[in-house]
């Protein structure tokens, strides 16, 4: 299994607005890529991460260099007026091989 992690500053008062387009973009990049899905954070300074989960390495970087585009064009307009600011290059933060899987997953549909 294959992780990218990711950031995103959000403009205040969009928050929800990010998360909601966060969420159905993640949804599309799933079945149109193949990824396993993602999770998003906020920390303790407002900043939004997600943690994507892909089957593997080339898998993600397919979908990385195809700019994780999808069919839905209101989408990704709300998800890129929402945010303030990426790191530089809009890289992932980091990239690495699960060596080990201690987490479990519940049965539960995906929450927002």
């Amino acid at each position: 299994m294959f992780v990218a992690v990711y950031w995103w500053r959000v403009h205040p008062g969009k928050e929800e607005q990010f998360i909601k387009a966060w969420s159905r973009g993640t949804d599309l990049i799933r079945a149109k890529y193949g990824s396993y899905g993602s999770r998003l954070h906020r920390d303790a300074d407002g900043r939004f991460v997600g943690y994507a989960e892909w089957p593997d390495e080339a898998t993600w970087r397919y979908a990385f260099d195809h700019k994780m585009t999808y069919e839905e064009p209101e989408t990704r307009a709300a998800f890129e007026d929402a945010v303030a600011e990426v790191p530089p290059d809009a890289d992932p933060i980091f990239t690495m091989e699960v060596v080990s899987d201690r987490l479990v997953t519940r049965a539960a549909p995906a929450t927002d």
